[in-house]
């Protein structure tokens, strides 16, 4: 399967990357904007440099149809940027980069992308808890979390909208996972999954999830609500 991941190169994402690259008839289009750590995991993984924020995406679309063959199978839109601040300091430049990373991001390399997906593909948006309608919301992450809720909404809109292309679009809302990103934004607080634990659960979802999910936001969570 040609799998591409957005956000690759640390955290959930690398974890998920390394996990899919491990199986001989994978091959991985890591993207990030650093590739370091992307490089020596094994030859199933084809790193590309590419901030996902940059647009147009003809570029690298044109480089993953190039390694490809034309055909993706499946797609995890795993980039994100976590903001804790309070909400009446939120610049709009702050407000304009979440929904960039979270929702423009996504809508517009599924568009670009849209040509390579083969019959049967799975799209799957990594949205987040704080994004799940009705679960607990967190102080000051105003922006981040409504950037993450309309995700959830622009994937029951794709599923939709791409069904007669036997296209499945799916968001999975993890809670806590121990990554960087999370202890960057909430300093010492302990996680109850690491990202190699919810790496595993993402590569057998994109993998398997279609054939029983389709325009579903499934909460990933061990805590209630």
């Amino acid at each position: 399967m040609n799998i591409v991941i957005t956000g690759a190169s640390k955290g959930i994402g690398f974890q998920t990357a390394k996990i899919l690259a491990s199986k001989s008839e994978n091959r991985i289009f890591a993207v990030a904007r650093n590739v370091e750590s992307l490089n020596n995991i094994n030859n199933n993984i084809t790193p590309l440099a590419w901030d996902i924020t940059q647009m147009p995406y003809k570029p690298l679309v044109e480089e993953i149809k190039k390694w490809s063959g034309g055909k993706v199978d499946v797609l995890i839109n795993n980039a994100g940027i976590i903001l804790n601040k309070k909400f009446e300091e939120i610049s709009p430049q702050e407000f304009d980069l979440q929904f960039s990373a979270h929702v423009k991001s996504p809508f517009f390399l599924i568009q670009a992308l849209l040509p390579l997906f083969s019959e049967g593909s799975h799209i799957v948006n990594i949205s987040s808890m704080g994004g799940f309608q009705g679960s607990v919301k967190f102080s000051g992450l105003s922006a981040y979390s409504s950037s993450k809720g309309a995700l959830a909404v622009l994937t029951e809109a794709l599923a939709e909208e791409l069904s007669p292309k036997n296209i499945s679009v799916n968001a999975i809302c993890p809670g806590a996972v121990q990554t960087t990103m999370l202890e960057k934004a909430f300093p010492g607080l302990k996680a109850p999954l690491s990202d190699e634990e919810m790496g595993g659960f993402l590569a057998d979802f994109a993998l398997n999830g279609h054939r029983f999910f389709n325009g579903k936001i499934l909460p990933v969570s061990s805590s209630t609500p």
